[in-house]
């Protein structure tokens, strides 16, 4: 185990009508806030107007900024830190899901950019931490990304078509309301790409060549055991608060920087969906369903115990003495269940996505990097070669 720092003061605030204590919460960090939000969905389904009420009960001044999108975009948040600096925002409060969150996140932190500087060039396109940032709270109604208590951002480049991360501590909320009842109105297919999203969460910290980290990966096999589960079962019963409150939580805890204390991620799979979400503006999660499988199977001989305990541990598998490879192919195959299970496509021609753009995505996924991935280094032709494996 490799020694290690934790730190997450983000304050959960999880349950039912949770977000009609929004305004309270805001109240100790703002005067005026920018309350940003995606499509309308939270229009229809009423969490705006209780949101909105609570920041009125306190006489919260706030500037809404609507419109994010999946894969959000930089365009907006140069729109948003604009915004705030024109109409002097001291606080940012993403209601909506991971991409809301992101995008807050992004204007938050270019807030304090000097303007003399491409925000862009200097932060996302060569992972430079972010030091300082506006203050975030989240109302969150998508379970997924973990962005409501983690550290980074992800935000695509709608210009260049870069899809790239920025982390620091200083862009971890100040609170997270969780109230699964929000989650009720969740299309099936989101639900769905939201659990693969949680999935690859826990999958990208497992697959790790640090040794004696048992613990983690206990705590790991359960999160992914328990949504395994779970995912399932939400399509059947979107409106069962239990089903959905179980999936909530392991949606946070997957992303909050606690299971990979002491082992090093991997992230390739993520990289890799990244150029695919910069170009074909598709779901993070169904670009991971179809990524995540392909990598493992490039991957594998790189620690070949590891994918056995995978197997075993996370989905039942018996050990093949006499050949275990013949373990490995099953527990990466049971994975691909799942995702289709889920009803979500695990090849990229289900998307119609042919190998036109691979060698491009490939070289992109390595500029101002000298490689993607930590379980094993990937060069370009790596990047490649899994394209085609998902092909």
């Amino acid at each position: 185990m490799e020694q290690f720092e934790y730190y997450n003061p983000a304050r959960i605030v999880f349950g039912k009508d949770k977000e009609l204590e929004t305004g309270r919460l805001v109240k100790p960090y703002a005067k005026k806030v920018l309350l940003h939000y995606g499509g309308g969905s939270i229009k229809k389904n009423g969490v705006y107007d209780r949101v909105v009420a609570s920041l009125r009960q306190e006489q919260i001044e706030f500037v809404e900024l609507a419109g994010v999108v999946p894969n959000p975009r930089y365009s907006m948040v140069q729109k948003g830190i604009a915004l705030c600096k024109e109409e002097q925002i001291d606080f940012i409060l993403a209601v909506g899901g991971g991409s809301v969150i992101d995008s807050a996140k992004a204007i938050a932190v270019g807030y304090y950019v000097d303007p003399s500087v491409d925000y862009w060039e200097t932060y996302f396109m060569t992972g430079k931490p972010a030091e300082k940032a506006l203050p975030i709270g989240v109302v969150l109604t998508m379970p997924a990304a973990g962005s409501e208590t983690s550290s980074g951002t992800v935000v695509t480049n709608d210009e260049t078509h870069f899809k790239r991360s920025i982390g620091g501590e200083c862009m971890i909320p100040k609170f997270a309301i969780i109230n699964p009842e929000n989650n009720y109105t969740m299309p099936k297919y989101q639900i769905s790409c939201g659990c693969a999203d949680i999935f690859a969460h826990l999958m990208e910290r497992y697959f790790t060549q640090v040794s004696h980290v048992d613990y983690s990966d206990r705590l790991l096999e359960a999160s992914m055991k328990t949504l395994i589960h779970y995912a399932p079962l939400a399509l059947e019963h979107p409106c069962d608060y239990d089903i959905r409150a179980e999936i909530a939580w392991v949606g946070t805890i997957a992303h909050n920087n606690l299971l990979d204390r002491g082992r090093l991620g991997d992230w390739g799979s993520h990289d890799l969906q990244h150029e695919l979400g910069a170009i074909y503006d598709i779901y993070h999660g169904e670009g991971l369903s179809i990524m995540f499988p392909a990598w493992m199977k490039y991957v594998w001989k790189e620690n070949p115990e590891r994918f056995v305990q995978f197997a075993m541990r996370v989905w039942g598998v018996d050990y093949a003495m006499e050949d275990p490879e013949r373990t490995i192919l099953e527990g990466i195959h049971q994975t691909e269940v799942f995702f289709q299970r889920l009803g979500l496509p695990i090849r990229l021609h289900e998307l119609n996505i042919d190998d036109t753009h691979f060698r491009e995505m490939a070289e992109k996924l390595l500029v101002n990097r000298e490689y993607a991935g930590n379980f094993k280094h990937l060069t370009v032709d790596d990047a490649y070669n899994i394209y085609c494996l998902a092909k």
